[in-house]
């Protein structure tokens, strides 16, 4: 079983020979882990990551417009961009960084996902968190034509990808605080849930699976993802008030969760003795379950390069017990 058909039976809820490995270990610690071993690619061999998070490809909206809009207004708010298409041609955008992420992880037999914007996460870039939580309740039915445009770029993107051989699209889409959701779960399903519908059926038709990237405590809408079809969930934040105990009794049937090695309350922030104590903790509960270890989101440059090996050297040992 190579790496591939390993993260797929886990996420598919099927047999598989050793519990996968992944890691966001990049961005915060690279400068750290290349001056370790040499670059992230050879801590990813060491440890034999079974997954590959592909960056790369077009931005979906026209930056250069959308700053040419906003300085012929006082304000940029969503009514001013569906007066215009914003949006770029992901049909006629280069793909040449994402072929060689893939030449390099294929060739290793890993599973590779794409990293795509969501709806929400995606305009504030645009506007700024704060302008676009005022801008749901002022301007609900501009964003949502905002939306529908973005699921149809996405899904044009998602072919692309899915034509050069990515085994799943990863939507990142923050909805979730600490302890609840940001917006009220009802808007969330009047203007998001509909377009998030469309890319996931899309996806699935190509025969690729879809994900979900999305911060913080996101329970309330947990059940609509079940229904809506996502095959897998990162992180499963259990540091937001996430309980493993919960996913297990109410949506492993479901769908898989990612994560486990949390970033907020676990790796480069306890010592090693409760550190190992947590990380064999979460291995008890979800080893052989529909779940891809990794971190709950980028290890933070916090983390000593001496904790981060600690943790994947346990990691790889429990992966194979």
């Amino acid at each position: 079983m190579n790496s591939t058909e390993r993260v797929r039976a886990a996420i598919l809820g099927k047999e598989y020979d050793r519990q996968p490995i992944y890691g966001w270990v990049s961005a915060n610690l690279t400068d750290q882990i290349t001056e370790r071993w040499g670059s992230v690619a050879v801590f990813e061999d060491k440890y034999e990551f079974d997954a590959a998070h592909i960056f790369g490809g077009p931005r979906p909206w026209d930056k250069k417009l959308i700053e040419r809009i906003a300085s012929e207004n006082d304000e940029l708010t969503p009514d001013l961009l569906i007066e215009e298409n914003i949006f770029t041609d992901p049909e006629r955008a280069s793909y040449e960084r994402i072929k060689a992420s893939l030449a390099h992880h294929k060739e290793r037999g890993r599973f590779c996902y794409m990293q795509t914007p969501g709806f929400f996460e995606n305009f504030n870039s645009v506007f700024g968190i704060e302008n676009q939580l005022m801008w749901l309740i002022l301007y609900p039915d501009e964003l949502n034509e905002l939306y529908r445009r973005q699921a149809e770029w996405t899904v044009k993107f998602a072919d692309k990808c899915i034509d050069l051989g990515i085994d799943m699209i990863h939507i990142s889409d923050d909805w979730g605080s600490q302890k609840d959701m940001m917006f009220a779960p009802d808007l969330w399903r009047e203007i998001i849930r509909p377009h998030l519908k469309r890319v996931i059926d899309h996806v699935h038709s190509r025969g690729a699976l879809c994900s979900l990237h999305s911060d913080g405590c996101i329970s309330k809408v947990t059940d609509d993802l079940a229904e809506l079809g996502i095959d897998l969930l990162h992180p499963w934040q259990e540091s937001a008030g996430m309980s493993y105990d919960l996913y297990l009794d109410k949506y492993a049937d479901s769908f898989a969760i990612m994560g486990g090695v949390c970033v907020q309350t676990a790796i480069g922030i306890l010592p090693r003795d409760q550190l190992e104590a947590e990380i064999r903790r979460v291995f008890g509960k979800l080893r052989g379950k529909r779940w891809v270890t990794c971190t709950s989101h980028f290890v933070q440059d916090h983390c000593s390069i001496e904790d981060l090996e600690f943790a994947f050297d346990l990691i790889y040992k429990l992966a194979r017990e």
